[in-house]
């Protein structure tokens, strides 16, 4: 072989081979331009992914805090309690023991005002009731006949008149039956309510004054 043929064949040999490694270098080139789209593809849920545990981490710290401040909350509150707690049973028995005491005095004090309006109206029936009538004066000498003018017949009342309360601004009559002593007995009349045939009409500083079935109005004195 001739020393050019032998070179014209050594440099198409080398041409293809240039050739060949060309064409393998821009067909790795391609794969690895594939495989650096497919690398980022693959990487986008894996950034979102992290990104999500991040987010998610943060989320169980701060979680992980106020749990943390609820236990301290908790055990202040249950100290708390625990101190608390005698002090309001103290205090709930010295306001039992403080009504049962006034309570009480309320009680003795209602008693003997009562005690003191039954003994007056008591003795005021006793001042109410007819006595005798005084027989009339003779004369010797007859005497013109006068006709006498009708006059209010004074009635004695089916009950006993005790006092005047007071309720909330407004004036009450206390009656009970006559020679009653028991405080269930005692019944407060407003204007307006009745015991019987005698209904109240009018509470005045000195008597009271009723209106009587089939009878003139009475005027019942205070006592």
């Amino acid at each position: 072989m001739k020393s050019s043929t032998f070179q014209t064949f050594m440099v198409g040999l080398l041409c293809l081979t240039v050739a060949g490694l060309t064409g393998g270098l821009y067909n790795q080139y391609q794969r690895l331009d594939e495989l650096q789209s497919t690398t980022t593809e693959r990487l986008q849920p894996l950034d979102t992914l992290r990104h999500d545990v991040s987010a998610l981490e943060n989320a169980r710290k701060k979680l992980q805090f106020a749990l943390n401040d609820l236990k301290l909350a908790v055990d202040s509150g249950e100290q708390q309690g625990n101190t608390l707690d005698p002090l309001l049973d103290q205090w709930a028995q010295d306001i039992q023991e403080l009504r049962k005491g006034l309570a009480t005095r309320a009680t003795e004090a209602d008693m003997t005002a009562l005690r003191a309006r039954l003994e007056q109206a008591e003795q005021r029936l006793l001042d109410l009731k007819p006595r005798s009538p005084t027989p009339p004066a003779t004369s010797s000498e007859s005497k013109p006949k006068k006709t006498a003018s009708p006059q209010l017949v004074a009635l004695s009342p089916p009950f006993s008149v005790l006092a005047v309360e007071s309720r909330a601004g407004e004036r009450f009559l206390a009656t009970a039956p006559p020679g009653s002593r028991s405080l269930a007995d005692i019944r407060l009349l407003h204007s307006g309510e009745q015991v019987g045939a005698w209904r109240l009409k009018a509470l005045e500083p000195r008597s009271a004054l009723f209106a009587v079935t089939g009878q003139p109005d009475q005027t019942v004195p205070l006592p």
